[in-house]
């Protein structure tokens, strides 16, 4: 058997259509400081010249570790020859400098003799995908260690949050069994960060700049800088945000870089939780465990039922946007309240402020009834005059139409609607004059709208809505870890993060 070194963490997946794009986004991945690339030579027209193409990439980068994988078209790859043709190509690979070669199960069953002897020259990894669902896996992995080999790799596809929990759950086992565990989809997207450190051997990245091979890769600058897969353990406090859809969040670069900042073993991954599956959410987090999480659109108000103890404020608001867990018991608040308010009382004395509030829902919400408190007149505008009517009664608010509310003057303005968000960015609740001398726009993408343009031409003091998420989030990092938030930190991840995320919009 061929002498092994550890295999690095992160497996750059590369499936290209010719053999010259394939060099060359290997070398932009090897240029990059990436050193472990799996070649998808089943992608090739002629695969062979793929397994050729292993030999003289590695003369010019000898320290990369390659991965060759020639997948047959019956068990979803793209190589359509026979069994004993996909084992020679890979002997190929390996005589070009392969390290490693990927054989599924369907082929390693039929040939066992022919795996083992490849199994002498390079690492032999046994792998088994489900592309629909993720099925009891305790007798797929009883399956596939009946053919002798380095590692094994089990990739499934996650429905619903508590598949993604079971395959987390096997790669616990490998200390005793060497498994590579992922689950494809969004859903399953927190294995890619969370399985490394439950200790499987390694996870796959998409290549930057370019599509990855399987459904959720994300790149390997995203898994180590922004989650840093390579420096938190198997101890560590998981943390998350749940939402439908939730790939647009920049919540998990502000907390990671909260994290890292204050030296903590912890790490916050999006939850991508479809409005009929919060009960298995929440069997997913107590089975993980998760420590805490974030709670946004849709699931605001339906969480609630699910939680052993709400504070008053969040069940006068009608909506959680901050969970935890406190003694075994899941407790929720809400932290958009406080994040609209101390901004603010920066600006005003708010006791004796008028405040206008554009908008009835849970942002609007949440603003009047921590200002309320605070103090402030209430009044509630915006353009469906049943509901603003409805939504100021509840709170015993004034109510006004846009024109009343336009006619008047008031010493706060905040718009609790999502006009003027990406991508109807030229949008502005009040075309006109503003009614007020501090304009708070909770929208923070783009992070300036053009009601904030247009407040700062009138002369009026201006509060975006960066501040509320910043503020939301730095009061959601204390609940969770009892320290001091790392302010400046967070939301300079929040700009950039926004600001990137507006400049890829704009493409």
């Amino acid at each position: 058997m061929a002498q092994r070194r550890a295999l690095p963490k992160i497996c750059i997946a590369l499936g290209l259509p010719d053999v010259p794009r394939l060099l060359e986004q290997a070398r932009r991945e090897a240029e990059a400081g990436e050193n472990f690339l799996e070649f998808r030579i089943d992608y090739l027209p002629d695969p062979t010249a793929g397994a050729q193409a292993i030999g003289a990439f590695l003369r010019e980068y000898p320290n990369c570790t390659i991965l060759a994988t020639c997948r047959r078209h019956q068990n979803h790859g793209r190589f359509n020859g026979s069994i004993d043709e996909q084992l020679r190509i890979l002997e190929l690979a390996i005589q070009c400098g392969a390290r490693a070669v990927d054989i599924e199960i369907e082929t390693a069953e039929v040939v066992p003799a022919r795996c083992a002897e490849l199994r002498t020259k390079a690492y032999l990894i046994i792998s088994w995908h489900h592309f629909e669902t993720t099925p009891p896996l305790d007798p797929v992995l009883k399956r596939m260690r009946k053919v002798p080999a380095d590692i094994y790799k089990l990739v499934s596809t996650s429905r619903k949050p508590t598949d993604t929990g079971r395959v987390l759950a096997t790669s616990r086992l490998s200390p005793k069994i060497p498994l590579v565990t992922l689950a494809m989809g969004e859903i399953g997207f927190p294995t890619r960060v969370i399985s490394p450190a439950f200790g499987t051997l390694f996870t796959y990245a998409a290549p930057a700049h370019f599509q990855g091979t399987a459904a959720g890769q994300v790149n390997a600058r995203q898994l180590r800088s922004l989650y840093r897969i390579d420096k938190f353990t198997k101890a560590a406090k998981i943390y998350g945000v749940i939402a439908d859809p939730v790939g647009h969040s920049v919540s998990p670069h502000v907390h990671n870089r909260a994290f890292q900042s204050k030296r903590l073993d912890a790490v916050y991954v999006p939850l991508l939780v479809h409005p009929n599956q919060l009960r298995d959410f929440f069997q997913f987090a107590e089975d993980l465990p998760l420590s805490g999480f974030s709670v946004t659109i849709p699931h605001k108000r339906k969480i609630m039922r699910y939680l052993d103890y709400v504070d008053p404020l969040a069940r006068r608001i009608g909506a959680v946007n901050t969970v935890w867990r406190k003694a075994g018991k899941w407790r929720g608040t809400n932290t958009d309240a406080e994040a609209v308010a101390r901004p603010l009382a920066k600006m005003v004395d708010v006791s004796k402020a008028s405040v206008l509030i554009a908008g009835n829902g849970g942002a609007a919400r949440s603003a009047a009834c921590a200002l309320s408190d605070a103090g402030a007149k209430i009044a509630i505008t915006g353009r469906n005059p049943d509901r603003v009517r409805a939504f100021a009664r509840s709170l015993g608010a004034e109510n006004l139409t846009m024109d009343q509310s336009c006619a008047r003057h008031f010493d706060v303005v905040i718009n609790a609607t999502s006009v003027g968000m990406w991508p109807n960015v030229k949008d502005c609740v009040f075309p006109d004059n503003i009614p007020g001398d501090v304009v708070f726009d909770l929208v923070y993408n783009p992070l300036e709208t053009e009601l904030i343009r247009r407040a700062r031409a009138q002369g009026r003091q201006v509060v975006t809505g960066v501040k509320m998420f910043i503020e939301q989030a730095v009061r959601q990092f204390e609940i969770w870890t009892g320290e001091s938030a790392p302010r400046a930190a967070m939301e300079t991840a929040a700009l950039d993060a926004l600001s990137a995320k507006y400049s890829e919009q704009k493409k």
